[in-house]
């Protein structure tokens, strides 16, 4: 079922389905008839000041937004195309009556404009710059890039969240961040600083693999000058998760193993306001584990009143 729901979802981002009257990034598609539109969303387009490229956002409003006058929490999600459908459906399925899942206002961060989702992720969502001789670029004419994910996290603090706060009734205070794979790096990036930017973190299958192993070496040095963070993560993957991330690596990489080390260095700190958790879905990979992830890390961090 879960692989079903999955398939779906991959299915509609493929056909280049809008959200709120907006082209999904990934290609254009001929369709006969209107296009189809999530209810309740909208689009709004950020110009990167400092990185001189425009991104899209997706907002969704929870069900009784227009009528409680109330505040909600809010959930980030990266690889909007991809992700922010799903979770949109998972929040709104799970909510209905606050149950499993409280109510929240989600915000899809997506790719630049024009870039492809291969492109626009492996530059913004990866935390240096790596040896690009084995990889091909998706988009011809255009070298690869790496290693902004400082750039685009200082984006994000400073135009997207001054954005959600000014229009919206969200409690800046109740932030989630969910991404996955390289998304997940990038949420490293925001917890591994000065102040970390949300207030809770769900990282599905965070590619630790990545330049070496590099994120070992940042938290090294992050715990040599930091006496806490105070946060909330939630880590997790897939049971299947042993992949051969590239020619550069000459074994076998074990997501699970270093997931677990990573996690379990964190919690050597000592950290007072640090609290961590671990997730790992049976019988699923770095493709098939994402709903469940979502659908997990939502209840863990958005609870609803369960009966």
């Amino acid at each position: 079922m879960k692989k079903s729901v999955l398939a779906f979802v991959l299915g509609l981002a493929a056909l280049g389905l809008t959200h709120g009257g907006a082209q999904a990034q990934g290609g254009t598609v001929a369709l006969e008839g209107a296009p189809y539109v999530l209810e309740g969303t909208e689009v709004r387009t950020v110009r990167a000041k400092s990185l001189q490229r425009d991104y899209q956002i997706y907002v969704s409003l929870p069900r009784s937004y227009a009528k409680s006058g109330r505040s909600y929490p809010v959930v980030f999600v990266t690889d909007a195309p991809y992700a922010f459908p799903m979770t949109r459906a998972i929040g709104a399925r799970a909510s209905r009556n606050g149950r499993a899942i409280g109510e929240f206002i989600l915000v899809g961060l997506s790719y630049a404009n024009g870039d492809t989702a291969e492109y626009s992720r492996r530059r913004d969502y990866t935390p240096t710059v790596t040896d690009t001789s084995d990889v091909v670029s998706d988009m011809p004419g255009r070298e690869p890039k790496y290693g902004e994910a400082e750039a685009y996290r200082r984006f994000i603090a400073d135009q997207v969240f001054p954005i959600v706060a000014r229009h919206y009734r969200a409690d800046m205070n109740r932030k989630t961040f969910i991404g996955h794979s390289y998304g997940a790096l990038l949420g490293l990036e925001m917890l591994l600083n000065e102040q970390p930017m949300f207030e809770n973190y769900v990282l599905g299958s965070p590619s630790l693999w990545f330049n070496k192993r590099v994120m070992f070496e940042r938290e090294r040095l992050f715990a040599l000058e930091h006496k806490d963070i105070k946060a909330n993560v939630l880590f997790a993957a897939g049971s299947y998760e042993t992949i051969k991330p590239g020619p550069q690596y000459n074994k076998e990489y074990d997501l699970l193993r270093d997931l677990r080390a990573y996690a379990g260095t964190l919690k050597s700190r000592n950290y007072p306001n640090l609290k961590i958790d671990h997730y790992i879905v049976r019988d699923e990979d770095v493709l098939t584990a994402p709903p469940a992830i979502i659908t997990r890390g939502l209840r863990w961090a958005v609870p609803g009143n369960a009966e």
